[in-house]
């Protein structure tokens, strides 16, 4: 036993003092310079340019697909290769929904370096929706792939429910802005429902609510792209003016109404013709109503944001930390957390820390005013829009609304009809 001790500690030493050499690194009076380390990284500027080429060919597909050949299954290889790559390879964040908070952030803070990416991922499918329509959201975008992909059933819902999800885009829009301005928080990334599936892992509660979406869009078409989705609600604005649009069939319509049946996403509107319609005083009055009020709800909304301003603000750390010190110089005896020490080890101050508390509230109740103007919009433009009964005597596609899922074409008979007589002339 003798023997073997100091063998071990023969064995052991080196080991020991080697392990105490790594750190902290001694200091030598030699004058020797440690060489500096460098460890590969992935080349993220190559994954960046894969990204855009990907997201531009994919897009490129989808618009050949729909306006060209008319013909859903490309689009299903899209939505395949999007959830795949975009998703789970990505982690789902590679993001044209995140980068709105980007845009907005960089908008107001001229310190902020907006990745040039981020600046594409933004602008590209919105140029795309302007020249073609919605064309990122049929199998692009991995969220929208992934509700396409699970959709086996679609129960219509009724016309004023969607109708009042449908606002709920550009509210969770422009309170992404307000947060997103204001150096609070990313709050679309926060409380992104499917980044959890994609990483498969992360907060149980936005894992649940993930799933539940999924669920849903196995018997409704899209629920996140229809009632959640705030860059569907901009694409929305570009789409509604594409120079080229799409169509259901090249043919004139029969009006069978199985185009509407097949939609997932309830964008396909049925003709006015049958319906009994109002007097033209009597439309022309509703909607004049709907003018007087809609600057009484821009009002309305403006001056409850503004009241509420204060209890917005606590989203950013800094009006939080500020409750805590005044809360602390309050009751000095309590116990410190650790956002105090940390404060109050850098050598912060309660009146420096008052400043920018001030600065933060004139931010919030300014951004929050025309947050709550734009809220009152929305719901007045809801109103507006509901009031008008356009003339329609064939099913015609609502641009706002289409994802260009290619689903109509095939239930349509005069496109059925056309293939037949291309099939046999070639």
């Amino acid at each position: 036993m003798k023997k073997i001790l100091p063998v071990c500690l023969s064995l052991l030493l080196p080991g020991v003092l080697s392990a105490q050499n790594r750190f902290p690194r001694p200091d030598f009076t030699s004058g020797y310079q440690y060489p500096d380390i460098t460890y590969p990284v992935p080349n993220e500027t190559l994954w960046t340019t894969v990204d855009i080429l990907l997201l531009v060919l994919l897009m490129s597909i989808v618009t050949w697909a729909v306006l060209k050949k008319q013909t859903r299954r490309p689009i299903l290889w899209v939505s395949v290769i999007s959830v795949a790559y975009f998703g789970f390879f990505r982690s789902g964040c590679v993001c044209s929904i995140g980068s709105i908070q980007n845009i907005a952030l960089a908008s107001v803070d001229s310190t902020y370096a907006l990745p040039f990416s981020v600046l594409l991922f933004f602008l590209l499918p919105l140029l795309f929706a302007l020249l073609f329509g919605r064309v990122f959201c049929a199998g692009v975008c991995p969220f929208g792939a992934l509700q396409e992909l699970v959709n086996l059933k679609n129960y219509r819902l009724s016309r004023s429910l969607t109708t009042i999800l449908g606002m709920i885009p550009w509210i969770y829009l422009i309170f992404a802005l307000l947060y997103a301005v204001t150096r609070s928080s990313f709050i679309i990334c926060r409380f992104d429902p499917f980044i959890g599936i994609f990483r498969l892992g992360g907060d149980l509660g936005l894992l649940l609510f993930g799933g539940l979406l999924l669920v849903a869009a196995i018997f409704t078409g899209r629920p996140f792209c229809r009632f959640l989705c705030p860059y569907g609600a901009l694409l929305s604005l570009f789409s509604r003016i594409s120079i080229w649009k799409i169509k259901i069939t090249p043919k004139p319509c029969i009006n069978c109404d199985l185009c509407r049946n097949a939609c997932p996403v309830d964008a396909i509107r049925p003709p006015y013709e049958n319906k009994v319609k109002e007097s033209r005083p009597q439309g022309v009055q509703r909607i004049v109503n709907y003018l007087i009020i809609l600057p009484l709800l821009i009002f309305a909304g403006a001056f409850l944001m503004r009241s509420v301003s204060s209890d917005l603000s606590r989203a950013h750390k800094d009006v939080r930390l500020y409750d805590l010190v005044v809360r602390h110089e309050t009751n000095p005896q309590e116990s410190l957390s650790l956002e105090l020490e940390a404060f109050y080890g850098q050598g912060g101050t309660l009146e420096a820390l008052t400043a920018t508390f001030e600065q933060i509230q004139t931010d919030f109740r300014r951004y929050a005013t025309c947050a709550g103007a734009l809220i009152g919009l929305v719901i007045g433009l809801t109103l507006i829009n509901l009031s008008v009964k356009r003339t329609r005597k064939h099913y015609e596609i609502d641009r706002a609304a289409c994802v260009a899922c290619a689903r109509c074409f095939s239930y349509c008979p005069q496109n059925i009809e056309n293939k037949k007589y291309t099939d046999e002339r070639d």
